[in-house]
């Protein structure tokens, strides 16, 4: 399966693709950041990102999309951007018919290192070796986003397949 992941922010927007399936080698396929200039308005940036994004959708033909689940932050400026961001990579997935699944950054620390409370830089190496790549991706955004790949590779996909499997026995019982 071919996985997107979506670390959102308007400044720097972290994509990442991966392609694999659980219990096999995972392989990068690219990697980057879709940038917006600060002195913009936010509509111009969102704009920005949806371009940006719609490129990368159209290059990498995702199966799956992996979108950072926004988090409550003291700064409400920075989480209104990041909210924005992520709304704007659900819609240029939704609107191509691909599935999204949210992940908290804890999930995502702690699916590639064992621990929910990984630095960036524990992130970065783990991403690096579960991908077996000669150094860590730069910049963390792009880390980041491939980590959300990897984390929806290994741990979405199952929480899928729970959750088919609720709703089909709910059909029976109904």
């Amino acid at each position: 399966m071919r996985v997107l992941g979506v670390d959102p922010g308007l400044t720097r927007c972290g994509v990442g693709v991966v392609d694999g399936a659980p219990g096999r080698p995972l392989t990068m396929v690219a990697c980057g950041v879709v940038r917006t200039p600060a002195e913009l308005d936010v509509p111009l940036r969102l704009l920005q990102i949806e371009r940006g994004l719609e490129v990368w959708f159209d290059t990498h033909q995702p199966e799956l999309v992996a979108v950072e689940r926004v988090f409550a932050q003291h700064n409400v400026r920075t989480v209104m951007g990041t909210a924005q961001a992520s709304a704007v990579a659900m819609l240029c997935a939704t609107r191509r018919g691909i599935p999204v699944t949210l992940h908290t950054p804890s999930e995502v620390k702690a699916a590639v290192s064992g621990s929910g409370r990984a630095e960036k830089a524990q992130v970065g190496a783990m991403v690096t070796r579960i991908l077996r790549l000669d150094a860590p991706p730069k910049p963390a955004d792009a880390a980041d986003a491939l980590a959300l790949a990897i984390c929806h590779i290994w741990r979405g996909t199952a929480n899928n397949r729970i959750a088919a499997a609720v709703a089909a026995q709910n059909r029976t019982r109904g």
